[in-house]
């Protein structure tokens, strides 16, 4: 009594359900965030986060750091307000004028010197206004 199953109707038949009451598990929703692959449409997209900005103050606060560099000095400029694809411009902007490196972590800019007058004349050209924080 061998009987060929094609599909899970067929096997609920067999059982003794009706294909009707058969209902997908909460793992095989279509809402699911971590769902990455799924048999009924293959690769899932994930949804684009949205870019948060911060609102500013006016000012972009511009302050020398060696705390946690081994002695080495860095200057972090943050308070700018804008996106992180401006940001990315902006930081690069800095480290080609300060022949310098740097990077953009969270919201801030670390440039690696001293040259704080040259940052200032950098940000004040883009339209900010430059306050000096910390020593």
């Amino acid at each position: 009594m061998k009987k060929n199953l094609s599909s899970l109707s067929d096997l609920a038949s067999l059982l003794g359900k009706n294909s009707d009451s058969i209902e997908k598990s909460p793992a095989h929703n279509s809402n699911d965030e971590s769902l990455v692959y799924s048999t009924d449409g293959g690769k899932v997209k994930a949804n684009p986060k949205k870019a948060e900005v911060t609102a500013s103050d006016g000012y972009a606060k511009v302050r020398r750091e060696t705390k946690g560099r081994k002695g080495k000095g860095v200057v972090t400029i943050s308070g700018l307000g804008i996106d992180a694809v401006a940001l990315k411009e902006l930081a690069k902007k800095l480290k080609k004028t300060c022949g310098a490196g740097g990077t953009v972590v969270g919201k801030t800019i670390e440039v690696q010197s001293d040259k704080r007058e040259q940052i200032q004349q950098v940000l004040e050209k883009n339209g900010f206004k430059v306050k000096f924080t910390g020593g």
